[in-house]
């Protein structure tokens, strides 16, 4: 299902503790615009039992029935955008807007 990079894995959990969210699951979402790209929000969530669950370096997430297509074989990562800027961005296969990493181009996520 959703891949989570070492990276991302790692803010989450910092972002867990800060927030009082240890023990909830990451919950991701995707919905499809007009003009054909995926919108997405995330979340930490309580499961439900229509859920799809997965686990990526320790990190539980939930998807929603609604989204799972949407983010079939995403990768969920946490990059620097601009010198002390970090973002979490999505790479999805299933997006028209998805750029494919380059060979060398993409570490381990760590």
């Amino acid at each position: 299902m959703i891949t989570v990079s070492k990276r991302a894995a790692r803010q989450i959990r910092n972002s867990m503790a800060k927030s009082d969210s240890e023990g909830m699951a990451l919950r991701v979402a995707a919905r499809r615009l007009e003009d054909g790209r995926l919108d997405y929000a995330m979340g930490f969530d309580e499961t439900d039992h229509n859920d799809s669950h997965s686990r990526s370096n320790g990190i539980d997430v939930i998807v929603a029935p609604t989204s799972t297509e949407l983010l079939h074989n995403a990768v969920l990562d946490y990059v620097e955008i601009e010198e002390g800027e970090h973002q979490f961005i999505f790479s999805n296969p299933n997006d028209p807007a998805h750029v494919p990493a380059q060979e060398g181009q993409r570490g381990d996520g760590g």
